[in-house]
């Protein structure tokens, strides 16, 4: 009767074992052999850097608007007959300036959340045109 409650105990605890094990992957499953079983696999894709990026805003009332949390499109001003276009899209606000913490060129900076690569191209872009937001 003892071994017989000492292998229960082991079997629930190599279960519990394997559950936690489970949950601490994120329940992700484990990939499906493919055809061809003899092909190298490609690697794992490696997870996006994000990095904070303060961001000149050129209309501090739209700034007044954000969140932290919200999501945004920034938007470089088109100069000498060129387009609009988008420098950053989907960004998390991460953080917005008190009241009153306006420039004096009437702009409002923001931290925003957003790759390293949409980064540079967001200093790139401030460092030559003013900068929109468009909520998400």
């Amino acid at each position: 009767m003892r071994r017989a409650l000492r292998r229960r105990r082991r079997t629930l605890a190599a279960g519990l074992a394997v559950a936690a094990a489970t949950l601490a992957l994120g329940g992700r499953a484990a990939p499906e052999p493919t055809a061809d079983a003899g092909a190298a696999t490609a690697p794992a894709a490696r997870p996006v850097e994000l990095v904070s990026a303060p961001v000149r805003i050129a209309d501090a009332a739209a700034v007044r608007l954000l969140e932290p949390g919200d999501r945004v499109d920034v938007v470089a001003a088109g100069e000498h007959g060129e387009q609009a276009r988008v420098v950053a899209a989907d960004a998390r606000v991460a953080q917005v300036p008190e009241a009153g913490e306006e420039s004096l060129d009437g702009g409002a900076l923001v931290v925003l959340e957003v790759p390293r690569s949409v980064s540079t191209a967001l200093v790139g872009a401030g460092a030559g045109t003013p900068l929109a937001v468009t909520l998400r």
